[in-house]
C-alpha cells in the first residue's frame, strides 16, 4: 500500500498505534494476553487503588500476593446426566486449559499425558478432551526421585522409574485407577483482591502427568482431562498455593443442584451467617466428620453411632468426587424401612438398576420424609426429599430412587458425596481444622473473606468481580469496534493507491 501525503503517514501511524493499543488491552492469540484491570467507566476509592498498588509493589518485589482464587464450575450432580462437577485449570508456558474433576477427596492434581495408555479421546460431556506434552511447555520440568517433593504427599505410594522420575499410582474407590509421573511447571490463575479488583497470576506447582488409566476412567461417558485434588496432602492445590501465601488455607464450594449444574468454587471462605460446623477427625488422609445419628420423620433411627466411626472401618468422609452417598449395612437397612414406611400409602416399591426406588401414584415428591444428619458439635445437615431422591420418567409416571447407596463389602465407610453436597455452602477451614455448610442457592453471588481461619478480611463480592470482569470484555469488544470504524474511515476519507 501506498500513501500520496505525509498526513496519511501520520493516520497510519495513529492506526497502527490503536490497532497495538486494543492488543495490548485486549490480548491477541499470537502475544501474550494481557488484561486490563480498571475499567475506564468506573472509578476507584482510595482504599481500592491502595489494594493496586500493594499487589504491583509485591510483584516488583517478587513476594506472593495473597487473595481469593476463583475457579469456575461446570456439571451437575445428576447420576442419569452427568454425575459429576469439573473446573478448569491452565498449566504450563504458554498456558494450556484442562477440563478436571473437582475432588476433595484426593491430594494430587493431575492430568493426562500426550503419551497417555487407555486414554479416552473423547467424551459425552461435550468437552474437547486435552492432554499435557511436557515437551510443548517450555517451563515443564520432571521431579526426580530425589526430590524431597517425591515423597511429601500421603495419598500415594511414590516410586521411581528406571529413569528416575518420580513416579504415583492411585487407586480409587470404584476400582478404576491411574499411573504417571511427577511434573514441575506453572499453574495460572486469576487471584481476586478485592471485589473490583483481580490479577492475573501464576505459580510453580506439582502436578501428576498420568500414561496410564484403568476402569471407568478409560470410558468416555464421564471422560475429563484429569482430577482436582483439594486434599489435605501437601501436594493438593489448596496446600501447594497456601504454602507460597498465594491463597489462605480455607476454600469453599456452592454447588448447584439443578439439571444445568455449575455453581461457585474458591480458595477463600464464603460468608455465612447462617453455616453451622463440624470438627474435621484428626489425623486423617481424608475430611473425615463424626456422624453421629440419622433422623427421618425427626425420628432418630436405631444404629449404632460407631458404624460411622474410624473406630469400626473408615468413618464418615465427605468427598466431592463421589455422586452418591453411601451408608454401611447397618445404617442402610434401617434408613431404607424408614423411608419406605413414610411412603407405602403413596405408592410400590421398585428396584432400578442398584437403586431403591418409588413409584408414587401422584407423582409428587413431597410425600417423602425429611432427612436430618446430626454430627459433633451440634451441627445438623437437613435434607429435603429432592437433597436426597433422583427422578426419572418411565412409561408416563414419575419414579422417584434414593440416592443413598448401600457400601460395599467388606468396607464399613459413610461417604457423603455431591448427592447431599449440592444446594449448599460447604466451607472446608484447614485453619481451624472443621467443615461448615449452609443451606444456599448457588445460583446467587456470594461473599468470601480471603482469611482463612474465620477472620475477616476484605469481603469480596462474587457478583461484583464476575461483572467487572463481564464489563472489561465489553469495553474491548467497543475498543475493537472502534478500530474498524477508524481504518474504515481511513480507507474511505483518504487518496490511497493499493499495489
Amino acid at each position: 500500500m501506498a500513501v500520496d501525503s505525509p498526513s496519511g503517514v501520520i493516520i497510519i501511524a495513529a492506526a497502527l498505534f490503536l490497532h497495538a493499543a486494543t492488543i495490548m488491552v485486549c490480548g491477541s492469540d499470537s502475544v501474550l494476553k494481557l488484561e486490563r484491570l480498571i475499567p475506564p467507566s468506573h472509578e476507584l476509592s482510595l482504599a481500592e487503588l491502595r489494594a493496586f498498588d500493594s499487589a504491583r509493589h509485591g510483584r516488583l518485589l517478587q513476594s506472593p500476593v495473597g487473595g481469593v482464587v476463583d475457579f469456575p464450575v461446570y456439571g451437575a450432580s445428576d447420576p442419569f446426566l452427568v454425575g459429576l462437577y469439573y473446573t478448569k485449570v491452565k498449566l504450563g508456558t504458554p498456558p494450556r486449559e484442562f477440563n478436571v474433576q473437582i475432588d476433595t477427596g484426593s491430594d494430587v492434581l493431575w492430568v493426562t499425558c500426550a503419551s497417555c495408555n487407555g486414554c479416552p479421546k473423547t467424551s459425552e460431556l461435550q468437552i474437547q478432551l486435552s492432554f499435557f506434552d511436557p515437551g510443548s511447555s517450555s517451563s515443564a520440568s520432571m521431579v526426580s526421585c530425589s526430590d524431597k517433593r517425591c515423597y511429601s504427599n500421603f495419598e500415594s505410594e511414590s516410586g521411581c522409574s528406571p529413569n528416575n522420575l518420580c513416579s504415583y499410582a492411585f487407586k480409587y474407590g470404584d476400582g478404576s485407577g491411574t499411573s504417571g509421573y511427577y511434573i514441575s511447571d506453572f499453574m495460572s490463575f486469576d487471584t481476586v483482591i478485592t471485589s473490583t479488583l483481580a490479577i492475573n497470576s501464576s505459580a510453580p506447582f506439582v502436578f501428576g502427568c498420568s500414561n496410564l488409566q484403568t476402569g471407568d476412567l478409560q470410558r468416555p461417558r464421564r471422560a475429563v482431562d484429569g482430577i482436582f485434588g483439594l486434599g489435605q496432602g501437601s501436594l493438593s492445590v489448596v496446600s501447594q498455593l497456601a504454602t507460597q501465601g498465594l491463597a489462605p488455607r480455607v476454600f469453599s464450594h456452592c454447588l448447584k443442584g439443578d439439571s444445568n449444574g455449575g455453581g461457585v468454587m474458591v480458595l477463600g471462605q464464603i460468608k455465612r451467617p447462617d453455616t453451622v460446623y463440624t470438627p474435621l477427625v484428626p489425623s486423617q488422609l481424608h475430611y473425615n466428620v463424626n456422624l453421629q445419628s440419622i433422623a427421618v420423620n425427626n425420628q432418630i433411627l436405631p444404629i449404632d453411632p460407631s458404624v460411622f466411626t474410624i473406630a469400626t472401618g473408615d468413618g464418615t468422609i465427605i468427598d466431592t468426587g463421589t455422586t452418591l452417598a453411601y451408608l454401611p449395612d447397618e445404617a442402610y437397612n434401617p434408613f431404607i424401612q424408614a423411608i419406605a414406611s413414610a411412603v407405602s400409602q403413596y405408592g410400590r416399591p421398585i428396584t432400578y438398576e442398584s437403586y431403591q426406588c418409588f413409584d408414587i401414584t401422584s407423582g409428587a415428591v413431597d410425600v417423602f420424609p425429611e432427612v436430618s444428619l446430626s454430627f459433633a458439635g451440634g451441627a445438623s445437615m437437613v435434607l429435603t426429599p429432592r437433597d436426597y431422591l433422583q427422578m426419572f420418567s418411565s412409561s408416563g409416571s414419575s419414579i422417584w430412587c434414593i440416592g443413598f447407596q448401600r457400601s460395599q463389602q467388606p468396607r464399613r465407610i459413610t461417604i457423603l458425596g455431591d448427592l447431599v453436597l449440592k444446594d449448599k455452602v460447604v466451607v472446608y477451614d484447614l485453619v481451624r481444622q472443621r467443615i461448615g455448610w449452609a443451606v444456599y442457592d448457588c445460583s446467587l453471588e456470594v461473599n468470601v473473606s480471603a482469611t482463612g481461619g474465620g477472620r475477616s478480611k476484605d469481603v469480596i463480592n462474587t457478583g461484583q468481580w464476575r461483572e467487572n470482569s463481564s464489563s472489561e470484555s465489553n469495553y474491548c469488544y467497543h475498543l475493537f469496534l472502534l478500530q474498524v470504524a477508524f481504518l474504515l474511515h481511513l480507507l474511505l476519507s483518504r487518496n490511497f493507491h493499493f499495489l
